[in-house]
């Protein structure tokens, strides 16, 4: 599998977010990245694994018993 590898800006785009987010993420190395001379390179995959470890799935709670009641807000 071939990853392509993206730049900070490229990154961020891709997130929505601005470019110091991405370098946050490096700083704090919560981010693989690689290092080529003095430019920073993420890979694909490692985007699509931040963003799958952080997705949060919705709760699915069993329906209330059918009082003809309704929760309050």
């Amino acid at each position: 599998m071939t990853d392509r590898y993206l730049s900070v800006d490229q990154v961020a785009e891709l997130l929505g977010t601005t470019a110091r987010f991405p370098r946050r993420l490096i700083e704090e190395r919560r981010i693989r990245y690689v290092k080529v001379g003095r430019h920073v390179r993420i890979p694909e995959s490692a985007v699509d694994e931040f963003i799958q470890s952080r997705t949060v799935e919705p709760l699915r709670r069993p329906r209330a018993a059918r009082t003809g009641f309704r929760r309050a807000a």
